[in-house]
């Protein structure tokens, strides 16, 4: 059986079957993506994923053990891409405050049209095992994480103040940031009035941290 270049650099070389395999498990997500982020988490049958993916519903089984599973795959890499958002929209200038709203606007940027993937990501939230809780806030983490940079990077340059408990503001932005996502899907808010709301938002939770 021939082998194939593997698609990471420096890793061992795939067979054909292992490729296959690859390929199969990468159009059973691309399927799951789509339709998670159309229907949300509960619409989104195994049956209509494996239609999607143009594969019988053995082949996603044979992947994923169960569609909280390849809900959970298809979350983490929606993470990784809005970690890449924040990170990207992020301004190296300007007032905690801004910086902080240009970031998490242009998330907001990256989800809005794929706000049933974050309806079902929120919810999921609630219902879910003690276990799975714990791997969806690890996947959140980074992302807290990067805002909690920010501020530590006013502390660091005088505007906010030495003794402000940066993680817990940290905490509290994102979970202001996640809230709104409820203004889009029921009150039908568009981008700019996300950023307005989110400003104000952080304009609060920073008041009496600031220096200046």
């Amino acid at each position: 059986m021939r082998d194939i270049p593997s698609p990471v650099p420096g890793e061992p070389r795939l067979n054909r079957r292992q490729a296959a395999k690859i390929r199969t498990r990468g159009k059973v997500l691309d399927a799951a993506r789509t339709l998670f982020a159309e229907r949300g988490y509960d619409a989104a049958t195994i049956r209509d994923i494996a239609k999607g993916a143009g594969m019988s519903t053995g082949a996603v089984f044979a992947n994923f053990q169960d569609k909280a599973e390849l809900f959970e795959t298809v979350l983490a890499d929606e993470m990784g891409d809005l970690l890449t958002a924040l990170q990207g929209g992020t301004p190296r200038d300007g007032r905690v405050a801004e910086r902080l709203t240009a970031a998490l606007a242009a998330g907001y940027h990256r989800s809005l049209d794929q706000l049933p993937l974050m309806q079902a990501t929120i919810a999921r939230s609630w219902f879910q095992p003690v276990e799975a809780d714990r791997r969806s806030r690890l996947l959140s983490q980074p992302l807290i994480d990067s805002v909690i940079a920010v501020l530590r990077e006013g502390v660091a340059s005088g505007e906010v103040k030495q003794d402000a408990d940066v993680t817990l503001l940290g905490g509290l932005i994102w979970t202001v940031f996640t809230g709104n996502f409820r203004r889009a899907a029921y009150d039908g808010w568009d981008l700019a009035q996300l950023e307005s709301h989110l400003k104000t938002q952080i304009d609060a939770i920073l008041a009496g941290h600031l220096t200046r």
